[in-house]
């Protein structure tokens, strides 16, 4: 499809063609937020604003197929209006903004220039608990101011689902070309060993996890945190911890290794490729325990603990928990208010290795992408903390099948060979 014919963003900021002068991912939203409003459309309302993009929009797919590719989540509508139009009891758009989910052989198909914009072969779209491989900007329709509501989108881009994954678009009017090279758009997009110049790609750098965010040969001062997954890195975290509770506070050895450390889930932190820190977490019906955190004393001044932490709420919120307890050591409470903790009501204060602990409770918002039955079942078996990564069952299952789907789409792309039809309208 197609972005529109006519003005969509406002002589203002179409009639500068520099690159990037209003870039996606540098726009406010909250300014925007001010004057439009997002919401998702019903199947009513979807049909309603494809009639009117009608006039604007050359080559526009069904109405009904559209609405199939919505109903199956393999795709999504934006719509916008203008928030002083905007009756929230009978919500009515003035305009969209409509993506498409690619899966990988998805995005190769849109670089060969073999996909089919207006009715979509769903086998080339991300299945509704999948991370897509592309987000296609299958339709745009902002008239004249709308065309802000774009910082609206990236918001909704934001979610874990869609952070970071490229943005696609194939633009066909001059007037679209012109808008996607002031959002910050690229010609002549590459897509591994295809550059497919009638594709524009604006790039985004995915954002890990704050539980996954390690890398080795890191700079020397910069602290990321990551999973212990390995015997060595268990033996990090024993190091870390006999320094500080059996070191420093002269905690005996069978207090402090309890008999849970093969039970339980550690978080390392990092300052550059030195172990500085690292925590320990345990699972229960509706709770988790946050224990065992511990900084190496020379490193207390950085945000390691903090960091640590946080880590450790995104973890448990992403394990599906809304719910943290910890005991605190009494003189520490003001600390663990920082992150959300407050004394547990009716709790008791107990005392243990010789110091006065007290039980605290945190709440957290539970996360709407968290792991639960239903999801992609190779996500579930993926290495813990790495469920936004392809894990190495998937590789070795889809390696082959995927490699006989690359030549089959290559072939495609040959006039001679139709395996896939090719589109009318791009």
């Amino acid at each position: 499809m197609s972005l529109p014919q006519r003005d969509i963003a406002g002589e203002d900021v179409v009639s500068a063609p520099r690159y990037g002068k209003h870039k996606l991912d540098e726009l406010d939203s909250s300014r925007v937020a001010r004057h439009l409003v997002m919401f998702d459309p019903d199947e009513a309302e979807i049909g309603r604003l494809m009639e009117e993009a009608r006039s604007s929009i050359p080559g526009l797919g069904k109405t009904e197929t559209i609405q199939k590719v919505l109903r199956h989540r393999h795709g999504h509508m934006y719509a916008v209006a203008r928030r002083s139009r905007f009756n929230p009891a009978a919500p009515q758009g003035e305009g969209f903004i409509m993506v498409l989910l690619l899966n990988e052989i998805g995005v190769m198909q849109l670089a060969l220039g073999t996909i089919n914009g207006p009715d979509p072969d769903f086998r080339l779209l991300a299945k509704p608990h999948e991370r897509p491989a592309g987000i296609y900007m299958w339709c745009v329709f902002a008239p004249g101011p709308l065309a802000a509501g774009m910082a609206l989108f990236m918001d909704k881009m934001s979610v874990p689902r869609f952070e970071g994954i490229d943005l696609y678009s194939r633009p066909n009017t001059e007037l679209g070309r012109r808008f996607n090279q002031v959002l910050g758009f690229a010609p002549a997009a590459s897509v591994g060993p295809i550059t497919a110049p009638n594709v524009w790609l604006f790039p985004r750098k995915p954002v890990p996890p704050p539980y996954d965010t390690y890398m080795p040969g890191a700079q020397p001062h910069e602290i990321g945190i990551t999973v212990a997954r390995t015997f060595e890195d268990l033996m990090r975290v024993a190091a870390i911890r006999n320094v500080v509770y059996m070191g420093e506070q002269e905690c005996p050895y069978f207090e402090e290794y309890d008999g849970n450390d093969l039970s339980a889930t550690h978080l390392l932190a990092y300052m550059g490729d030195e172990p500085i820190g690292c925590l320990r977490l345990r699972f229960f019906a509706d709770f988790a325990k946050l224990e065992r955190l511990a900084i190496r004393k020379e490193f207390r001044k950085s945000r390691a603990a903090f960091q640590l932490v946080r880590a450790a709420f995104k973890f448990c919120q992403k394990k599906g928990y809304g719910r943290i307890y910890a005991h605190s050591q009494t003189r520490l409470v003001d600390f663990w208010k920082r992150f959300g903790f407050h004394v547990l009501e009716g709790g008791k204060n107990f005392v243990f290795s010789d110091f006065d602990y007290v039980e605290v409770v945190a709440d957290l918002e539970r996360d709407t992408d968290a792991v639960t039955i239903g999801d992609d079942p190779y996500r579930i078996i993926r290495p813990e903390g790495r469920w936004h990564l392809t894990g190495v069952l998937e590789q070795s299952t889809f390696g082959a099948a995927a490699k006989a789907e690359e030549d089959t789409l290559r072939q495609a792309a040959d006039p001679g060979l139709q395996a896939f039809p090719k589109p009318e309208v791009a």
